[in-house]
């Protein structure tokens, strides 16, 4: 009797096992038909170029001519690239002080402040954005105007809250004991930010970075209704170019966003991984 206990316990461990794997079939179709097979279709529309008589050439790099030889293009990429760097700026020196004091528990007693930055995040993006447009207006920076100085506030507005979750979610897992050593060791206010604090929220300041330089470069609602069409993102020009069925040099700049944003998970990898905070706490 024990005999046939043991071979049925294991034929139900089998069984669960077994059963377990087949969980992951609808990610890996929806990997597949809603990621892998997109990106194969922007790639071979990228270097296919379309006849006179409609049918496609494969392969062409005209869209990569037309790219790189128009100065215009190449404009719009470098401004996106400026203002997705000095939003992510923007959003980490508002966001970091922010989020270290909503996970400071003697500053924040409950969630209710941190619910507070997050709630925008429930509001519709083009409502949102509708909504500060009106309040600009009302100050008096017309996106006529001051079309730059319109879009960077729109652009800060709607994304710090993707910077303060994930600068939070990291600073409450800070390790106390570490911060109080440096303080006992002599350590003043500065040194105890630049040499224990800072090295541990490293993770999530890669992470705010993130969620919110890519997004930046990417969209257009923001631009195009704050500065009322004066402001061009990268995001524009391709819509524009999907949106006129130039689906060649649509693709064929969709295609650099996607090696951009390989490249910056590429490059930052390595802090991501479950040993990155304690690796920068031990510069202390």
């Amino acid at each position: 009797m024990p005999s046939i206990s043991k071979k049925g316990g294991a034929s139900v461990k089998r069984f669960f096992t077994f059963k377990r794997k087949y969980l992951t079939i609808p990610y890996f179709l929806f990997l597949v038909l809603f990621v892998l097979i997109p990106i194969l279709i922007i790639v071979f529309y990228a270097f296919t170029d379309t006849a006179a008589d409609g049918s496609l050439i494969f392969p062409s790099g005209t869209a990569f001519l037309s790219f790189f030889t128009s100065p215009t293009k190449v404009n719009v990429l470098v401004v996106s690239l400026f203002l997705g760097i000095l939003n992510t700026i923007i959003c980490l020196l508002i966001g970091y002080p922010i989020a270290y004091l909503l996970a400071d528990k003697k500053v924040n007693q409950n969630y209710v402040l941190v619910m507070l930055f997050i709630m925008p995040m429930w509001i519709n993006f083009v409502l949102r954005t509708g909504a500060t447009r009106d309040v600009l207006n009302w100050i008096g920076i017309q996106g006529g105007t001051h079309p730059y100085i319109a879009t960077m506030i729109g652009l800060v507005y709607n994304y710090l809250p993707f910077t303060i979750l994930p600068l939070y979610t990291t600073m409450i897992k800070l390790d106390k004991a570490q911060i109080e050593a440096t303080r006992d060791l002599g350590a003043n206010p500065v040194q105890t930010f630049f040499l224990n604090i800072l090295p541990q929220s490293v993770p999530g300041i890669v992470s705010a970075a993130e969620m919110v330089f890519m997004p930046t470069m990417s969209s257009y609602v923001i631009s195009d209704t704050l500065s009322e069409g004066k402001l061009t993102l990268f995001g524009n020009i391709i819509y524009l170019h999907f949106s006129q069925s130039m689906w060649n040099q649509g693709s064929f700049m969709a295609l650099i966003m996607l090696v951009m944003i390989f490249i910056t998970m590429f490059a930052t990898r390595r802090f991501h991984n479950d040993g990155a905070p304690q690796r920068g706490a031990g510069l202390w």
